[in-house]
């Protein structure tokens, strides 16, 4: 009797262990096809809202909207100046310009500052248009340049500026900037 006791407490313990095989089998393969999928799985990160539109960064590539906000951003930042505020100024560009831009980024703002420090010259640019390429990771922003000594205007012309990019993982760095047309100066 203790040897069909012994058999039948044996053969509980050899089915339990097969459930525990089996549930260890399935947990192995679902954990590899989680980690699988998220591998290959584009990354998101949910932007917090400054717009009315949903805006989302993700390692597939650069939203639209998102490529648009961050030039309309930077160009109003850099194409509003005055002599009183060149420091910050510099800083909060080279804060969102590509590491492998940086130092020539800075060189060509240094040279904005040595020109403008101790001058009364300051400009403000009013945008009309946009471009934008996602697939370049470009844009082009069309506008008003209004330059002021003091307090009045001694220049208004339509400029239009590039604005290149690289994406770093996640996050957009500014690589450059260039003006691409000038037209005639217009009557203030």
């Amino acid at each position: 009797m203790q040897t069909e006791f012994a058999h039948a407490q044996a053969q509980r313990y050899l089915a339990q262990r097969n459930r525990f095989a089996g549930l260890s089998a399935i947990l192995a393969a679902t954990s590899v096809l989680g980690i699988g999928a998220a591998i290959t799985r584009d990354e998101q990160v949910v932007l917090v809202p400054v717009t009315a539109e949903t805006l989302t960064v993700s390692s597939g590539g650069i939203d639209m909207h998102y490529l648009e906000l961050v030039t309309r951003d930077t160009a109003l930042m850099l194409l509003n100046r005055s002599p009183e505020s060149l420091d910050y100024w510099m800083e909060q560009i080279l804060k969102v310009a590509d590491p492998t831009a940086h130092g020539r980024l800075k060189a060509d703002l240094v040279k904005i500052v040595d020109e403008q420090r101790g001058s009364d010259v300051s400009q403000a640019f009013v945008i009309r248009s946009m471009l934008v390429d996602t697939k370049s990771l470009s844009a082009s922003v069309t506008g008003t340049l209004k330059t002021f000594v003091g307090a009045q205007v001694i220049a208004s012309q339509e400029r239009t500026f590039r604005f290149a990019w690289a994406k770093r993982g996640l996050s957009l760095g500014l690589t450059g900037f260039e003006q691409i047309s000038t037209d005639e100066e217009q009557p203030s």
